[in-house]
């Protein structure tokens, strides 16, 4: 349990040096034969120092030295040996300061055979004179890839003669003219290279200025001192201490998946040029065997580390030896990648005896392979690269440059305190510089992700790379480090990297994101990569076989990718000001190391952060987060469990992201019998309590962290197997879609698809995409067309009614590519079409068929000789048709989409059967054709001129899924999100505990999954702190930061499932009273900014399923009555469901009350009717209006001076969907309670309403629908 237990900064001190026998040795040689040029001795350790440097209880130490390994004491060993051959690096009292030997406990993951090299990678020399103390950086790596790190502190110290031994057995000495090395090496588990420099820094003054004889006992209490320091939580909470003369401080993590940043990450930049720079990081992406040399120790892991940094979210996999020392130069010997360092002594003998290996040379900025002086690999993509070298010139990496301005320091703690802030922000800065190149890099691996089946079809991604560019992302994708990068992105993490690359979005791409169509380029996209590559003049091949007589000079080829990988962040993108950090300062160090010294300072710290804590309750939940997180630490490691256990539940509830799990459970498992009786009566202990034991009782679930790549398949397929096959190749996600190419492609009566004709599918699909990303246009036609125009079908030349030319095909219209000098002639827009229908033309001696298209506005009729291709275009333009009239109708631009995929699947299905019988398997892929048949097209007038739009929140998804849940959140309706300035956003709750998030300005979708546990989820509520709370069916009020868009706190107070939330904004000093409820009758009064619970009160009732708050008072809904409260939480009115109502099994579903009129509106989820109430005659309802053709009603709001009403019913039209449900919204007037509008836009029941500001009235219905309708209020 030893892992569970809270971390320190130090995990070892460790004194390596040579031993006295090879120093007495040494000097006998010398004083006979005189000091050799170069001397060196074979490194020991000879003292190691490990926490606990304070005796525990005794169980307590069992446990922790069962898990670490035991080492002789340095201290016994000396003293076991006689006086005339102890060893003099040491003098004094044992490590507890009283004499006598003990055992040391050497942690487990250090590996102490390996270790005196690495502090000596030079050699342990002995010298003539005395040399300057010189630092350098070690990294250790175990077999799991768990890192420690250690600073290393090299001394000289002179070899003591040995004259005589006194009586009592001291020996007395004298300084000779020679000088050994020895070392202090500080080991850690977490990478605070500069602040253990400091420290040691520290300890150097100390031994210049203490005698021999207490060299020992200052190491002693040195590392004792940095055993007390506490590991700061992840986010912005730093820790300062004191270790005269110095204040160091331990920066946080950013979050539990990243390291710390304590290390100078422009050194890189003063080493390499840019274009440098981004060559090593490409031998990095790609896995190559990389050596770093220098002429100086400390360089190697500064630059390595800083490189690794540069890397992220991407981890490199491979070996990782930052040092080598001398003697293991034959590492590099290993067949796989690696990054490793070593002495510029060692470049040549290197270079010559190994080969395939990346030589950089940090002194002199070069890179090169042991085979060449130059690199001979792909480079990282030109646009990216392009992009990374500009940010570089912004960087402002010089100090002096910055602090020039201002007064000069008269503190060292001042000057520190202010390089300290510069590094800060210029690390920030470079981070975020790379972490856009990376971002650049990759950002259209999503493309080509399948999430339900965790497929990255890697092929299709690499033919949408430019040739130039195709040889990189080969070799990089095949790598381990990019295999774990796609392992997060399947995984949907919302890191960093997630974050950019949709922030950085453009408006075009996210609007693409959002329709389900195969990709084409748009004719904005055309003319951008054109100018991007005016230079270039290459004219496709292929292109120019599909266009009828563009000759080379007419036409300019594009980059297919360059518009994505060229998106630059503008600059306050890029440079937005790290978040602000506090700093929080422990106490200073006992002058004791005794236990009653140790518990008083532990005790001084607890009561500091106690302190802390209640001055941050009603500031930042992030910063109280770190306090209690902090304090539990404490608690823990004073044995206090309770204490820390409840420092822990508030941690629980104010950011679950840094909740200590493991810790907790060792906590709870370590409790004494009267602890836990003590922790029984204690409501919120005793629920953290059952939590951990309820989570260690569940069967362990391994993540899904497997990747496939989409091959072809070589059997025949059943209709499951189909689905899951298309879905994995990226062609469509659909799933009834799928079916109805599966009837088309299904060629016996085994109901099985062939894989051979599967494969000329999909070659067909494929060879057509790939043939329209190469389509040219002329400018005169592009200029015809709309921005975001693409061209998705281009017939063969024909003869037509207006000349000759090819037909091409986009989502709005028809037009012909003349034949000769290339134009434009428009046949028609389709949402404009009147007829289409198949003729005959005469032809010489026969009759030919041909396609007919009969225009509104326009006398002639355009006729074309398509020939045999007669019959699918005629197929092709009846969908088009049919899908944007649904559009228009419905205003849902999703029925286009889907009518343009349908297309595009009868054209490849005809490419690939080529029999009689393809333009029947192709006719089943006309869905909206033939449903305009048997479902009228006509929208009512209503509900037309009402609807605004339409969106579907469940696009990335296989299948549609309920809205059970809408909320807007207000902000800056136009602009761009930035610094304290928010776009309004509208917030989705569906099936399964998702939420996506929508742009409320554009309707573009920002966030496609935010994970919300795994239950229904029934409320959402957003606070004035930033926060969106959302109660859930298992009980869990859960809260996203709106800001980071992350779900880290959680309110478990409740019992039973959570169905109400509320607020109450009418407190004159701005705070926000909010209410929840559960289905069990608990009410809780909570304060929002501290989350904790003020009131609580119960209802008895059959299910409380709601509550509003009005004039300060809580109406609550409780299935067979809605109640009224008084300000203690007693009922004070109550309207029960009508007699003839209780007859059936029927509940109140929903409420409005309109305090001014003194009326409550009510309706029941299974009667086609709304009651009216009076407030002051509560006995039965005043008014019951029938609600034609609803079966039910869902929900209500109030908007303006209007009530719309969600309800369910049956549809009465005949056809498919006779039968079936469908959603109305009904608008009633409250004065005159009569219906004001009917509105029907769901195939499905509505189950939640939402008011935009009252401009828009938004309705999600359920999964057989699973739209957003968006309404005008008038």
């Amino acid at each position: 349990m030893v892992d569970c237990l809270p971390p320190v900064l130090l995990e070892a001190c460790v004194v390596v040096g040579a031993s006295d026998d090879k120093l007495r040795e040494v000097y006998q040689k010398i004083s006979n034969n005189g000091i050799p040029e170069h001397l060196l001795l074979e490194p020991e350790v000879l003292h190691v120092l490990a926490p606990p440097f304070v005796s525990r209880s005794q169980a307590e130490g069992k446990a922790a030295r069962s898990h670490g390994k035991r080492r002789r004491s340095f201290l016994r060993k000396k003293r076991e040996l006689p006086p005339s051959q102890a060893p003099h690096i040491f003098a004094g009292g044992g490590a507890d300061g009283r004499g006598g030997g003990e055992d040391v406990i050497v942690p487990k993951d250090i590996d102490l055979m390996a270790l005196p090299q690495l502090c000596f990678p030079g050699g342990l020399q002995v010298t003539k004179e005395q040399k300057d103390e010189q630092f350098h950086f070690l990294v250790f790596t175990d077999v799991f890839g768990n890192k420690s790190h250690g600073v290393v502190m090299q001394c000289y110290r002179p070899v003591l003669e040995e004259t005589s031994v006194l009586p009592n057995g001291a020996g007395s000495f004298k300084s000779s003219q020679l000088f050994s090395a020895y070392s202090f090496c500080v080991i850690s588990k977490y990478p605070y290279f500069t602040a253990l420099r400091d420290c040691l820094s520290c300890l150097l003054i100390e031994l210049r200025t203490c005698r021999l004889s207490d060299v020992e006992e200052r190491v002693k209490e040195f590392a004792a001192k940095l055993a007390l320091v506490p590991i700061p939580p992840p986010g912005q909470l730093h820790l300062m201490f004191t270790l005269r003369p110095l204040t160091i401080v331990l920066p946080s993590r950013e979050d539990k998946e990243h390291p710390a940043v304590d290390l100078d990450l422009h050194l890189p930049f003063f080493c390499f040029r840019p274009q440098q720079l981004l060559q090593v990081l490409s031998c990095l992406l790609q896995e190559q065997r990389v050596v770093l040399f220098s002429a100086d120790w400390a360089r190697l892991t500064l630059v390595a580390e800083s490189l690794l940094h540069f890397l992220q979210p991407l981890s490199w996999q491979q070996p990782y030896v930052p040092v080598l020392a001398t003697g293991m130069l034959d590492f590099l010997m290993v067949p796989t990648a690696f990054l490793m360092g070593c002495h510029l002594r060692h470049l040549e003998e290197v270079a010559a005896e190994t080969d395939d290996l990346i030589l950089i040379d940090i002194d002199n900025g070069s890179v090169s392979t042991s085979c060449s002086e130059t690199l001979d690999l792909p480079q990282i993509p030109p646009a990216a690269a392009e992009c990374f070298n500009q940010r570089c010139q912004s960087l402002k990496i010089h100090f002096d440059l910055y602090q020039c301005k201002r007064a000069t320091c008269t503190e060292i703690s001042e000057q520190r305190a202010q390089r300290r802030a510069w590094q800060h922000n210029l690390n920030h800065d470079i981070q975020r510089t790379t972490l856009e190149l990376i971002v650049n890099i990759f950002r259209d691996v999503g493309s080509h992700l399948n999430y339900e089946h965790r497929v990255f079809n890697s092929e299709e991604f690499l033919k949408t790379r430019e040739p130039s560019e195709q040889l990189f992302y080969k070799k990089v994708l095949e790598t381990h480090i990019f295999h774990s990068f796609l392992r997060d992105r399947l995984n949907r993490k919302m890191d960093n990297y997630a974050r950019m690359e949709l922030s950085t979005r453009t408006e075009m791409q996210r609007m693409k994101a959002m329709l389900e169509v195969p990709r084409r380029p748009t004719m904005q996209e055309i003319q951008a990569r054109r100018n991007s590559s005016a230079t270039e003049n290459r004219l496709s091949k292929r292109l120019g076989m599909s266009l009828p007589n563009l000759g080379d000079d007419q036409t300019l080829s594009f980059q297919r990718n360059m518009l994505l990988t060229r998106t630059i962040l503008p600059d306050p993108a890029l440079r937005c000001t790290p978040k602000p950090v506090k700093v929080f300062k422990l106490p200073d160090f006992p002058a004791t190391l005794s236990v009653h010294s140790v518990q008083s300072y532990y005790s001084e710290l607890i009561h500091q952060l106690g302190k802390a804590i209640f001055s941050a309750q009603n500031e930042d939940p992030a910063l109280l987060a770190r306090f209690y997180f902090l304090r539990g630490f404490i608690n823990t490691l004073c044995s206090r469990r309770l204490d820390a256990l409840g420092d822990f539940q508030n941690l629980y509830k104010t950011d679950t992201a840094i909740f200590p799990t493991q810790m907790v459970t060792w906590l709870v498992d370590s409790l004494h019998r009267d602890e836990r009786h003590q922790a029984e009566r204690r409501p919120e202990l005793k629920r953290l309590i059952l939590k951990v034991k309820t989570e260690n009782e569940k069967p362990m679930v391994q993540p899904d962290d497997h990747v496939k790549k989409f091959k072809l398949p070589r059997k025949h397929l059943h209709q499951e197997e189909f689905v899951r096959c298309v879905q994995e190749s990226g062609i469509v996600r659909d799933v009834a879609t799928i079916h109805r190419l599966f009837d088309a492609l299904i060629i016996d009566e085994t109901n099985q698809v062939d894989p051979e004709l599967f494969r000329d599918f999909y070659t067909f699909w494929k060879e057509t995409e790939a043939a329209a990303q190469d389509v040219n246009l002329p400018s005169e036609v592009i200029d015809c067309l709309d921005n975001n125009e693409c061209v998705y079908k281009l017939s063969s030349c024909v003869k037509t009614s207006r000349g000759v030319g090819k037909i091409a095909m986009t989502q709005k219209r028809l037009f012909l590519l003349t034949e000769g000098r290339p134009g434009y002639l428009e046949i028609t827009k389709f949402r404009e079409i009147q007829e289409v229908k198949i003729a005959s033309a005469p032809f010489l001696l026969v009759r030919i068929p041909s396609l007919r298209i009969r225009t509104s506005g326009r006398p002639e009729v355009f006729e074309a000789n398509l020939k045999t291709e007669t019959e699918l275009w005629n197929l092709v333009v009846k969908e088009m048709w049919a899908g944007r009239k649904m559009a228009d109708q419905h205003k849902d631009p999703q029925y286009m989409t889907q009518a343009l995929t349908n297309v595009l699947l009868m054209d490849a299905v005809m490419g690939c059967l080529q029999t009689q019988r393809s333009i029947t398997a192709a006719s089943k892929l006309a869905y909206f054709d033939r449903i305009k048949h048997e479902v009228p097209m006509m929208v009512p007038k209503t509900t037309s001129e009402t609807l605004k739009h339409k969106i579907n929140p469940s696009l990335d998804l296989a299948e549609p899924q309920t809205v059970h849940v809408l909320l807007y959140t207000p902000g800056q309706l136009t602009g761009n999100d930035s610094e304290g300035e928010m776009n309004a956003k509208l917030w989705v709750a569906l099936t399964g505990g998702r939420v996506v998030v929508f742009d409320a300005a554009s309707w573009s979708m920002l966030h496609d999954c935010i994970q919300v546990g795994e239950s229904q989820l029934n409320c959402m509520l957003g606070l004035i702190q930033e926060q969106v709370w959302i109660g859930s069916q298992d009980s869990v009020i859960y809260i996203i930061d709106t800001h980071s868009m992350s779900c880290n706190k959680q309110l478990t107070e409740h019992r039973s499932e959570v169905t109400g939330l509320t607020v109450d904004s009418r407190d004159q000093h701005g705070s926000q009273q909010t209410y929840s409820c559960s289905c069990d009758g608990t009410i809780l009064q909570w304060d929002s900014a501290s989350l904790k619970v003020k009131r609580q009160f119960y209802l008895s009732c059959e299910r409380l399923s709601s509550i509003q708050i009005h004039d300060g008072t809580l109406w609550c809904c409780c299935g067979d009555s809605i109640v009224e409260l008084k300000k203690s939480g007693t009922p004070q009115r109550r309207m029960s469901l009508p007699d003839d109502l209780r007859s059936t099994p029927s509940s109140f579903s929903s409420f409005i009350v309109i305090p001014e009129r003194g009326q409550v509106w009510t309706g029941c989820a299974d009667s086609g009717e709304l009651c009216l109430w009076d407030t002051n005659n509560y006995r039965r309802p005043t008014k019951r209006i029938s609600l034609p053709g609803s079966s039910g009603v869902t929900c209500m709001i109030r908007v303006k001076d209007q009530i719309w009403v969600g309800c369910c019913g049956q549809s009465s039209v005949g056809g498919q969907c006779e039968g079936q449900l469908r959603g109305q919204v009904l608008v009633m007037d409250p004065e005159t309670h009569a219906m004001s509008k009917e509105l029907q836009a769901h195939s499905d029941s509505i189950q939640t309403l939402c008011s935009v500001e009252d401009r828009y009235v938004l309705s999600g219905s359920a999964r057989r629908d699973g739209k957003i309708a968006i309404w005008k209020v008038e």
